[in-house]
């Protein structure tokens, strides 16, 4: 069995967390430049041309690319012939978020509780999901998501009736209702399937796959390229000032359900779409 220290998670949970604070992984950078192609409306253009020069500064200053360095996420997805030693991976990965957000000067944003909102100071803890897989690696996939598209965010039990067209409905009328919100251009994660949570989780999981990847399965690859075109002809452009560019992708992930239930979550995501993926 392979045995994998904490240090080393930790050491590899810091380095990517101060890398997607101040630099966009290639399938974002390239979905922004690709939109400002397609871009017609002039003030959708320049908005474009100030988000890749702020892009541009983050990474060369390496400073955070937006003010609100979010929550941190971890999918962690733990081969079961590797062994941990020397602690144990929530440590390590909570240990790695302060240690991180304290040298990059990254803005704390979580509250220790949701009700009484004292600011942790630290910005730990981290949203950690875990899942036993094949194999003698750990490998984690990290978000840093911030709340103005979080918030924006919705979920809905459809009727089982209701199929593709109920999905694509809600899809449209939450990213409406987003509007400038969310800080347009968008990424849209969808999640279709399971149970209530397993949809919510899905959406946020789908926002991790590369912008420029198809889903695997061709009907939902299909799916994913006509909520995009019906999604930009909302005219809510970037920024919301107008234009054609309102997302520049949708991702979906699927699950087993019910057959009374079609669970469907929205996950939106501003086109600061940090996530990275690392292996130990």
């Amino acid at each position: 069995m392979k045995e994998i220290h904490i240090d080393k998670i930790r050491e590899t949970v810091y380095d990517a967390l101060l890398q997607i604070n101040c630099e966009l992984s290639n399938d974002v950078s390239e979905a922004l430049l690709e939109g400002m192609k397609k871009e017609e409306s002039e003030v959708g253009k320049s908005i474009f041309e100030d988000i890749v020069k702020n892009n541009n500064l983050a990474k060369e200053k390496q400073i955070p690319i937006c003010q609100d360095t979010g929550m941190v996420v971890a999918f962690v997805n733990l081969g079961q012939d590797v062994h941990v030693v020397g602690g144990n991976i929530s440590w390590a990965i909570n240990q790695a978020l302060k240690d991180a957000y304290k040298d990059g000067y990254f803005r704390k944003s979580v509250v220790s509780d949701p009700i009484e909102r004292k600011n942790s100071m630290d910005n730990v803890p981290a949203v950690i999901h875990y899942d036993i897989v094949d194999g003698d690696e750990i490998e984690i996939l990290l978000t840093a998501k911030g709340f103005g598209s979080e918030n924006m965010s919705r979920l809905k039990m459809l009727k089982p009736s209701e199929g593709e067209k109920g999905v694509v409905d809600f899809v449209t009328e939450t990213v409406s209702l987003a509007g400038p919100n969310a800080c347009p251009p968008l990424f849209i994660g969808i999640g279709i399937g399971g149970t209530m949570e397993k949809a919510a989780l899905l959406s946020k999981q789908a926002l991790l796959r590369n912008a420029n990847e198809l889903n695997t399965d061709p009907y939902y690859a299909d799916l994913e390229k006509k909520l995009l075109d019906r999604l930009n002809k909302l005219g809510i452009g970037p920024m919301g000032l107008g234009g054609r560019t309102t997302v520049l992708g949708v991702n979906i992930m699927t699950y087993p359900t019910h057959i009374a239930g079609l669970p469907v979550a929205v996950n939106i995501c501003c086109h600061v779409n940090r996530h990275i993926k690392v292996k130990v």
